[in-house]
């Protein structure tokens, strides 16, 4: 199994997004028995709260379930236990980086590192710019290819 962990810095915006559109896309893929996907913040502020109205507004929007995503803090064990730790931005990379040692079978990477063609390399964060079709936008480019990459991995390692 493959595991995804998306984080941000409240994980009340960027990352559950991002781990509703994966997970809405890896069961599409029927991938669902495959993939394990989770996200969390860097910041404590939101712990228990389901994701901010904007993300939830654009999600139903697109028809993409948000049901179960509840904010968390990212804790130095989630190292350990990701194949892929997404963050959004360089500052949500460094906060990662800070938690301790990261095995060096994890994949550490910007979300939009994924998307080879963007000009934008982080996703702006919409709680301050209130821009959640551009950041859906970016997440659902940055999830697809993000997929894209696991599938080969899995078809590789037939599992």
């Amino acid at each position: 199994m493959v595991s995804v962990l998306f984080v941000c810095l409240g994980n009340i915006c960027r990352s559950p997004m991002a781990e509703a559109i994966f997970r809405d896309l890896v069961k599409k893929e029927g991938l669902e028995g495959k993939i394990k996907i989770d996200s969390a913040g860097t910041g404590d502020w939101h712990i228990g709260h389901p994701p901010h109205q904007g993300t939830r507004d654009i999600l139903k929007k697109y028809q993409v379930s948000d049901e179960g995503i509840l904010a968390r803090q990212i804790v130095s064990e989630d190292l350990g236990q990701f194949d892929y730790i997404i963050g959004m931005d360089d500052q949500n990379i460094t906060n990662i980086q800070k938690l301790g040692d990261i095995p060096s079978h994890v994949k550490v990477k910007r979300l939009m590192d994924f998307v080879e063609d963007s000009t934008q390399k982080e996703v702006p964060d919409p709680y301050y710019t209130g821009k959640f079709d551009e950041v859906y936008e970016l997440v659902t480019a940055g999830c697809s290819r993000l997929l894209e990459e696991i599938k080969t991995e899995l078809s590789h390692e037939g599992k």
